[in-house]
């Protein structure tokens, strides 16, 4: 077998569907756009709908109200008393900052001025190489 760095090229019996399909393909995607692009398509999409959360509603509300019910049988909060009860945290953290602004505000009265560092003590030496003055004497 020669080599001549081209394959040979083998027929394909579906090469005639497939360029087929993609025109289909193509003149429906067309269509569609048109079709959807118009007035009655919108105003018929809002409809429908429309109709859909009419219809839905009251079957959303008894869902809700088993949910409710089976929430209660097994002793679960709803969401709507975790909201409740997070609102409530949120009120007794903002009263628990309030009065640890007011404490730290009475505390610093009762202490008066803070001393500057003129009036205050020099600090002790305590550093383990310092001996205590020998002024008294020997002991004898």
């Amino acid at each position: 077998m020669a080599e001549t760095g081209e394959e040979e090229k083998t027929y394909d019996p579906f090469e005639p569907f497939r360029g087929m399909r993609d025109a289909y393909l193509e003149s429906l995607s067309k269509a569609m756009i048109e079709m959807v692009n118009t007035e009655s398509y919108a105003q018929a999409t809002g409809a429908m709908l429309d109709y859909y959360l009419t219809a839905s509603s009251s079957f959303r509300e008894g869902l809700e109200k088993t949910m409710l019910q089976a929430l209660q049988q097994l002793s679960i909060p709803s969401r709507q008393e975790l909201a409740a009860l997070a609102e409530r945290f949120t009120n007794v953290e903002m009263r628990l900052d309030d009065m640890d602004s007011k404490l730290d505000s009475l505390i610093a009265s009762m202490r008066g001025p803070e001393p500057t560092p003129s009036q205050s003590k020099p600090a002790r030496d305590r550093s383990p190489w310092h001996k205590p003055s020998e002024s008294a004497g020997p002991a004898k």
